[in-house]
């Protein structure tokens, strides 16, 4: 007598058994951390930043004029908001004639001063750069094979070369870059590099710092991260397939 149900003689397949208390319980603690940590970090570093500049305010401020001289608490950001409005009359006074001159006073007294003047120099372009709406600092972003071939690395690229600098490189297009380090972006190397060896990015320096600090775990686009990076990897193999006849016509 033969069995006509085909599948009697099949071995059940495995049944999922729901999840134990404990796998519930991390679960649920891993998903409260997720929501919660990246607030609770938020919120440290402005409390981080409001106490470091009330700490330099307050001992600037007239024991009187204190708010925790007639509350019988500290007031936090007292000292934020003396210093944006001490900031924004200094502006004002400076936007006027005799304030441009007081400046320029200073900037002269400043600039004969055989030490100051290189760091006073600096900061002030530095400054000027990155505030400034027309400014070029960190406004693209790019590849770069390093550190050996096939590998390739994010920069920030920012202004060309001076011509005095220009007049020294080899007779090609040079731009400024900026290789910031994972997962400090504050630090790293300064160079330049021949415009041609450059694979420029399509996306913007908020999404490479992201991409640096998290050391790659956040990848630019979102939802389409996938595709961006499949045309960043075909972008860059491209560039390197233009520069290998190069390379070779050059040997």
């Amino acid at each position: 007598m033969t069995n006509d149900n085909p599948q009697s003689g099949a071995a059940p397949g495995p049944v999922k058994s729901a999840p134990g208390f404990i796998s519930r319980v991390r679960n649920y603690f891993l998903t409260g951390l997720i929501v919660a940590g990246p607030v609770a970090v938020t919120l440290w570093l402005i409390w981080w930043f409001v106490t470091w500049v009330d700490n330099l305010v307050r001992p600037l401020i007239p024991q009187d004029y204190r708010p925790e001289t007639h509350l019988p608490i500290a007031v936090p950001g007292f000292g934020l908001v003396i210093a944006f409005i001490a900031l924004t009359l200094l502006g004002f006074l400076t936007a006027n004639l005799v304030g441009r001159k007081l400046v320029d006073l200073g900037e002269g007294l400043l600039s004969q001063m055989p030490i100051v003047r290189p760091i006073y120099r600096t900061a002030k372009q530095i400054f000027q750069t990155l505030f400034s709406s027309s400014g070029s600092s960190f406004r693209r972003v790019g590849l770069v094979e390093f550190p050996s071939p096939g590998m390739w690395s994010v920069v920030f690229l920012t202004q060309s070369p001076s011509p005095d600098i220009s007049a020294r490189l080899p007779a090609t297009e040079h731009v400024s870059a900026f290789m910031p380090c994972s997962p400090n972006p504050t630090t790293g190397f300064f160079f330049y590099v021949p415009r041609r060896d450059v694979v420029d990015l399509d996306i913007t320096v908020e999404d490479a710092m992201q991409l640096l600090m998290s050391a790659g775990i956040i990848q630019p686009g979102g939802e389409d991260q996938q595709q961006k990076l499949a045309a960043m990897a075909q972008t860059a193999r491209a560039a390197q397939a233009a520069r290998t006849p190069e390379t070779t016509a050059a040997d």
